[in-house]
C-alpha cells in the first residue's frame, strides 16, 4: 500500500469537504498503515498547525502542509523529495491547470509504483482529452493514472453488477426483448451554490452527463465481464460507449433539451435566476438542465432508448436508474391493462424497488400495484473513501481508462456542436424542469 499521499490544491473545496472526511473514515476503520502521512500543497500562506485546524479531521500528526505552486518544478521536487518509495499525487485542482501540473511532475524523481490522480472533467472536448492523454503517457504508464469518477464507488452503483449478473431471473430479461426504456436521472434541488467559477464554463452536459451518467449507462448496458478485474471490467464499459450512436444535428434537435433556471422558490428559499447568480456570464448561455436520448447499437439494446437527465434548482431530488419493462402481449383480464413492471435503482438514498401487478384479495379480476422496496446500503463508507483506498492499494477498477474518457467525448461533442445553433430554454427554479423536455422517439436510421 502507498504510504504517502500528496494533495495539490489542499486548500480547496474538494479536499476539505470530501478527501479529508474520507481519509478520516479510513483512519477510523484501520485501513491506513501506521506510517501513512498526507502532505497538503497549496499557495496559501499556512503552516502545518493552521492546515490541521482547517482540515478538522482525526488524522492529526499524519498531516503536514508545504506551501507551493504545483507548476513550480523546483518547489515540487523539494516537496516530493528523492525517496524511492511510491507516492500518490492527487491533483485536486481546476482542470485548466492539469496540463501544466503534469509537465511539472514528469521531470521529477518519483518512486516506481506511484500514482497520479486527476478529477473530472478530463479535457474540454475530444481533442483536448486526446492531447491530455498523450501528455500523461509521456511520463506515466496507464496503470499509474487514476481518472477519478467517485460515482463508481457508490454502494448502489456497485450493486448494479450483483443485481444484473448474479440473478438469472433479471439477466434473462435485461435486453431489448423485455426492456422498453431505460432512464438515468440526477435531479437536484441545489442551485449554483457558489460554484460559478467552474460550473459556468462547464454546464450540465459536461458536468454530469459526459462523465457520471455515461458511467451509469455503461453499468446498466454492459455485457457480463469474464471477471471483475480491471481490464475485463473496463473493456466491457468501453464496448458500450463505442456502440452508442453519434446523434445527427436533426436528432439532437428532436431528442435533446437544454435549459437554465430562472428565478423561483424551492421550499422557503428564494432562488435568483441563474443568469443573475454571482460570477455567471449570461452570454455563455450555460445550461443547468440537460436531457438527451441515446441509442446503443448492439444486439442486446438495439431500438431501446436510454434517456439521461440532470438538472439543478428543481422541485425535488431524484437520483435513480429506472428500467421500464415492456407490456405483456396478452392479458386474460377484462379490466384495463395494468402498467408495465418497473425496476427503480435509487442512488441517493440507496434503495431499490420493483413495481409489480397483483390481484385484489379474494378476486382475481381487479389488479393493484404492489411495490417491493428495500434498502440496499451495505455500509456507510463515503464514496471518496473507496476511491482513495483503491488508489492507495493499487487497484484501478474505480478509475476511467484513457480510451474510455475519449469515447465519452465522442458521444457528447456532436450534441455540444448542434446546441450552438439551438435556443436555450428556461424553467422556473423549483419546477420540474422545462415543459418541452424531449421525448425518446425512435430516430431515423
Amino acid at each position: 500500500m502507498i504510504r504517502r499521499l500528496i494533495i495539490a490544491g489542499a486548500a480547496g473545496d474538494l479536499t476539505l469537504r470530501y478527501l479529508f472526511p474520507a481519509l478520516s473514515r479510513l483512519e477510523a476503520e484501520g485501513f491506513l498503515p501506521e506510517d501513512f502521512r498526507v502532505t497538503g500543497v497549496a499557495r496559501e500562506d499556512w503552516d502545518t498547525a493552521a492546515f490541521r485546524e482547517k482540515a478538522g479531521t482525526s488524522l492529526g500528526g499524519r498531516l503536514e502542509f508545504l506551501p507551493g505552486d504545483v507548476t513550480d518544478r523546483k518547489r515540487m521536487a523539494e516537496i516530493v523529495g528523492n525517496s524511492r518509495e511510491p507516492v500518490a499525487i492527487y491533483l485536486a485542482l481546476p482542470p485548466t491547470v492539469f496540463a501544466q501540473a503534469i509537465r511539472t511532475l514528469q521531470g521529477l524523481d518519483i518512486g516506481q509504483g506511484s500514482r497520479l490522480v486527476l478529477e473530472k472533467p478530463f479535457g474540454e472536448g475530444l481533442q483536448s482529452a486526446q492531447e491530455l492523454n498523450l501528455l500523461l503517457h509521456r511520463g506515466f504508464p496507464e496503470a499509474a493514472i487514476f481518472r477519478v469518477d467517485h460515482f463508481l464507488a457508490y454502494d448502489t452503483i456497485q450493486n448494479i453488477l450483483g443485481l444484473r449478473f448474479a440473478n438469472r431471473i433479471l439477466e434473462s430479461a435485461w435486453n431489448r426483448e423485455h426492456v422498453e426504456r431505460v432512464e438515468i436521472i440526477w435531479d437536484e434541488t441545489l442551485a449554483l451554490e457558489g460554484r460559478a467559477g467552474y460550473y459556468d464554463r462547464a454546464g450540465a452536459l459536461k458536468d454530469m452527463i459526459q462523465n457520471h451518467l455515461l458511467q451509469l449507462v455503461c453499468l446498466a448496458g454492459m455485457e457480463a465481464p469474464v471477471t471483475l478485474t480491471e481490464k475485463d471490467f473496463r473493456d466491457r464499459k468501453v464496448d458500450v460507449l463505442r456502440a452508442i450512436r453519434r446523434l445527427s444535428p436533426d436528432e439532437v434537435e428532436r431528442m435533446t433539451t437544454r435549459a437554465r433556471y430562472s428565478a423561483g422558490k424551492i421550499g422557503d428559499r428564494d432562488i435568483p435566476a441563474y443568469a443573475d447568480e454571482p460570477g455567471v456570464d449570461p452570454a455563455r448561455e450555460t445550461e443547468t438542465f440537460a436531457q438527451i436520448t441515446l441509442w446503443i447499437d448492439n444486439l442486446r439494446w438495439a431500438g431501446v432508448p436510454f434517456v439521461l437527465r440532470t438538472g439543478k434548482a428543481l422541485a425535488r431530488d431524484r437520483r435513480e436508474i429506472v428500467i421500464r419493462f415492456r407490456e405483456l402481449p396478452h392479458l386474460p383480464f377484462e379490466a384495463a391493462a395494468p402498467a408495465a413492471n418497473v425496476l427503480r435503482i435509487q442512488l441517493n438514498p440507496n434503495r431499490m424497488s420493483l413495481e409489480l401487478n397483483v390481484s385484489e384479495s379474494g378476486d382475481p379480476m381487479p389488479l393493484r400495484r404492489l411495490v417491493l422496496d428495500t434498502d440496499v446500503t451495505s455500509n456507510e463508507y463515503p464514496a471518496y473513501a473507496r476511491v482513495l483506498l483503491d488508489i492507495l492499494e493499487g487497484g484501478s477498477t474505480l478509475a476511467i481508462r484513457a480510451d474510455e474518457a475519449e469515447e465519452a467525448w465522442r458521444i457528447v461533442e456532436p450534441i455540444l456542436g448542434a446546441w450552438a445553433s439551438l435556443p436555450l430554454l428556461e424553467y422556473p427554479a423549483g419546477s420540474d424542469g422545462p415543459d418541452t423536455a424531449a421525448s425518446p422517439t425512435r430516430p431515423h436510421k
